[in-house]
C-alpha cells in the first residue's frame, strides 16, 4: 500500500469515526447546538472531501468543468446548502456521499496498484550492474557503459545484464521473468543467452553481442512502459461518451431543478423548489460515470499485466483489443513453426569433394546472417577466411554471389540458378536445396533440413480450438518442403517460394479477402514489413530479430507457438470483461437516474448505486490479472 493510499484510508477511518460521534451527541441540549452541529459536520466534510473540492475548482479554472469531481462537489455542497436552507440539520447525507465516493476511489487505487504489481515485477528484471574482469578483479560497472564484444562475468544469483554468447562455464538460467516459463534452461559454451534472466548455478563468462540499450531487457521494458499510451477503441469510446454524457446530465439536473417548479407555478400549484432541488442534486450524484471511466482502462491495464506474466508482451490496449478479433493466422515457417536450426544432411551431384564444395559455399556465405548460411559454415568445420572473398552480393530470396580465390561463385536456390542461366539438377529429397555454381558451371547442391518445433502441431490445433478459422503458411522455402511441414502440422493453406516483397503482397491480398482479422507470426528481419502490414503482428522475441520485434504489435518471449493461442484467450477474456462492465454500468446507471428523477429513490440509494457499481466493475476488471 502506498503512502497516499494509507493517508486516504486514515482520512476515511477518522471521518467515519467523527460521523458516529456527531450523530450521538445531544446537540439540542448544548448552547448554540445548531451552529456547533454545522461546524462539526463541515469539519468532517472538509477532511474527507478537500482534495475533491480542490480538483473541482482547478477544473473550473481551466474550463474543464464537467468531470466527476465537479459532480461530487456540486452535489455535496448542494446537500449542505439544502440542509441549511430548510433548517433540517441533516448534514449527514452530504458528508456520507463524499465518504462513500472516497471509499470507491480508494478501492480503485488499490485495484490499479494490484494490476501494476505485475508490471513492477517485470521491471525487476532491469539489471543494476555488469561485472567486468580487470587485472584479475571483478569490477561492477553501469551496463550502459559496456561495449559490444566485451567479456562480462555473471555469478550465481545475478541477473544477466546484456545479451551475449557463453564463452566459458555452464549453468542453469531462470527465464520466468521474461517468458513465464517455470523450468530453468541450461546454458553452455556457444549458447546465446538474453538479458533479464537470472543465473542460478554456475559462473558464466559472456561475450556481449549487443549494447545495453539494444538488448532484450531494454526492449521489453520500453515496450511495457509505453503500452498504456496506445488506447483501444473501447477506451476511446469511454472518452467520447464521457465528453457527451457529463454535460448532458448536468443540464438535465438543472432542468429537473427548475422546470417542474416553474410548470407548477404556471398551473397555480405549489412550486416545491426544495423537493426538486433535492432530486436534481441526487440526480447529479447518481449520474457520476466512475464505473465506466475507471474500470475500462483498468481492465486493459490488468490484461496487459496478466499477459506479461505469461510471457506475452502486448504493446498497447488497442492491440489487445485487435488480438481478440483475430480469425486468421498466417505463419512464417523458419524460426516460427520450425526451430530455425538447419543441418547439412547430404551433398548431391558434385564433381568436387564434399569438403571442397562446403568450403567454397561457406566462403561465399561468410557475410550472411541467415540460418542456412550459418549451417553451411558450421558443416564446413572452420571459420571462413574472409580475405579470400570479394564482391559479395546478397540477392533477396535468391542467394549470394561472390568471388572466391578470384573465381565467381554463386550459392542459392533454383531462382538464382535460373537468373544466372546455369543449368541445375533438381533434388527429389525433401529439404532446403542450396545449389552451388563455380565459374559459371554447376557444382552440385547441398541438402539442408530444419526441425519442426515440438509444440508446433499442438499450437496449430490450439488455435483452431480458440476460434481461428484458417491457418496459413507464408515461406520463401521450396514448395515440397513447405507442403510437407504444413501437412505434418495441419496448416490449412501454403504459399511457398515467396520473396519478402511477395509476402507483403500476399498478406495484402489476404487482408482484402473476407474472413476476419489477420495476424501474422514471424521472427526474421525480412518479416518486419509483413508484421507491420498485418492487422496484428506477432514476433518471436527470443530468436526474433530486432526489426521484427520493433515492427510487431505482440511479442512472444520464449518463441513457443503455443503462446499464440494463449494470447488470443487472454485478449478475449479481457474484452469480455470490458463489455460486461460497459453494459452493466450503463444499464444500472440509466435505471438509477430514472428512479431518482421520479422521486422513487433518494440520495443514499444514489450513493450506494454509484459506489456499488464502481466496486463491482473494478472487481470484475481485476479478473484480467489472472489470465
Amino acid at each position: 500500500m502506498t503512502k497516499k493510499q494509507k493517508k486516504t484510508l486514515l482520512r476515511i477511518a477518522v471521518t467515519a469515526g467523527m460521523l458516529v460521534v456527531l450523530e450521538l451527541l445531544p446537540w439540542e441540549a448544548l448552547p448554540w447546538g445548531g451552529v456547533w452541529r454545522l461546524v462539526g459536520y463541515l469539519a468532517a466534510y472538509l477532511l474527507i472531501g478537500y482534495d475533491i473540492l480542490r480538483k473541482a475548482w482547478r477544473g473550473i479554472c481551466s474550463r474543464r468543468v464537467f468531470d466527476e469531481n465537479f459532480l461530487m462537489a456540486v452535489a455535496t455542497v448542494g446537500a449542505f446548502g439544502l440542509a441549511v436552507y430548510t433548517h433540517s440539520g441533516d448534514y449527514l447525507e452530504g458528508v456520507a456521499v463524499m465518504l462513500f465516493y472516497q471509499i470507491g476511489e480508494w478501492f480503485q487505487s488499490w485495484a490499479v496498484g494490484r494490476s501494476r504489481k505485475n508490471i513492477s515485477q517485470l521491471m525487476d528484471i532491469r539489471p543494476d550492474y555488469a561485472n567486468v574482469e580487470r587485472d584479475g578483479v571483478l569490477e561492477r560497472v553501469d551496463p550502459d557503459t559496456v561495449a559490444v564484444g566485451t567479456v562480462i562475468v555473471v555469478q550465481p544469483g545475478e541477473k544477466i545484464p546484456i545479451d551475449g554468447i557463453v564463452e566459458e562455464g555452464a549453468s542453469t538460467i531462470n527465464t520466468a521473468a521474461l517468458t513465464g516459463e517455470s523450468l530453468p534452461r541450461t546454458a553452455k559454451v556457444g549458447d546465446e543467452v538474453i538479458s533479464g534472466c537470472v543465473n542460478m548455478t554456475g559462473v558464466l563468462k559472456l561475450r556481449t553481442t549487443k549494447a545495453f540499450g539494444e538488448s532484450t531487457v531494454s526492449k521489453i521494458l520500453d515496450l511495457v512502459e509505453n503500452a498504456s499510451s496506445r488506447k483501444s477503441r473501447s477506451e476511446d469510446f469511454i472518452s467520447r461518451f464521457a465528453r457527451v454524457y457529463t454535460p448532458a446530465v448536468c443540464y438535465s439536473a438543472l432542468a429537473l431543478a427548475v422546470l417542474p417548479p416553474v410548470i407548477s407555478l404556471l398551473l397555480g400549484a405549489e412550486a416545491g423548489w426544495g423537493v426538486w432541488l433535492y432530486r436534481a442534486l441526487t440526480f447529479l450524484v447518481a449520474s457520476c460515470p466512475c464505473a465506466l471511466v475507471i474500470s475500462i482502462p483498468l481492465s486493459f491495464f490488468a490484461g496487459i499485466g496478466g499477459a506479461s506474466r505469461e510471457g506475452v508482451l502486448v504493446k498497447g490496449s488497442s492491440y489487445l483489443e485487435g488480438l481478440s478479433k483475430v480469425r486468421r493466422v498466417a505463419f512464417d515457417k523458419t524460426g516460427t513453426l520450425t526451430e530455425g536450426v538447419f543441418e547439412v544432411n547430404a551433398i548431391h551431384h558434385s564433381p568436387l569433394a564434399e569438403e571442397q564444395l562446403l568450403e567454397v559455399a561457406a566462403l561465399a556465405e561468410s557475410a550472411s546472417s541467415h540460418p542456412i548460411s550459418k549451417s553451411i559454415r558450421k558443416a564446413c568445420g572452420k571459420e571462413p577466411d574472409r580475405s579470400r572473398v570479394a564482391d559479395i552480393e546478397e540477392i533477396g530470396g535468391n542467394g549470394v554471389t561472390a568471388v572466391v580465390d578470384g573465381v565467381p561463385v554463386a550459392v542459392g536456390n533454383d531462382k538464382l540458378m535460373e537468373r544466372l542461366g546455369i543449368v541445375y539438377k533438381p533434388c527429389h529429397h525433401v529439404g532446403t536445396i542450396v545449389h552451388v555454381a563455380v565459374d559459371g558451371q554447376y557444382a552440385g547442391h547441398i541438402l539442408i533440413s530444419d526441425r519442426v518445433k515440438p509444440s508446433a502441431k499442438e499450437a496449430v490445433a490450439a488455435l483452431k480450438r480458440a476460434g481461428v478459422e484458417k491457418t496459413i503458411m507464408l515461406t520463401g522455402d521450396a514448395r515440397a518442403v513447405a507442403e510437407q511441414v504444413a501437412g505434418e502440422l495441419g496448416v490449412d493453406q501454403v504459399y511457398a517460394q515467396l520473396l519478402p516483397g511477395d509476402k507483403v503482397e500476399k498478406v495484402e491480398a489476404l487482408l482484402e479477402e473476407p474472413g476476419g482479422r489477420l495476424a501474422f507470426v514471424g521472427d526474421g528481419v525480412n518479416d518486419a514489413p509483413v508484421l507491420s502490414r498485418a492487422d496484428i503482428g506477432i514476433a518471436m522475441g527470443a530468436m526474433g530479430s530486432d526489426a521484427a520485434i520493433e515492427a510487431a504489435d505482440v511479442v512472444l518471449m520464449d518463441d513457443d507457438p503455443m503462446k499464440i493461442s494463449r494470447a488470443l484467450e487472454i485478449s478475449r477474456k479481457c474484452l469480455r470483461v470490458v463489455y460486461e462492465n460497459i453494459v452493466f454500468a450503463i444499464g444500472v446507471k440509466l435505471a438509477c437516474l430514472a428512479l431518482v428523477a421520479l422521486g422513487v429513490t433518494g440520495m443514499w440509494a444514489a450513493v450506494f448505486a454509484d459506489v456499488g457499481v464502481m466496486i463491482l466493475a473494478i472487481l470484475n476488471a481485476i479478473r484480467c490479472l489472472r489470465p
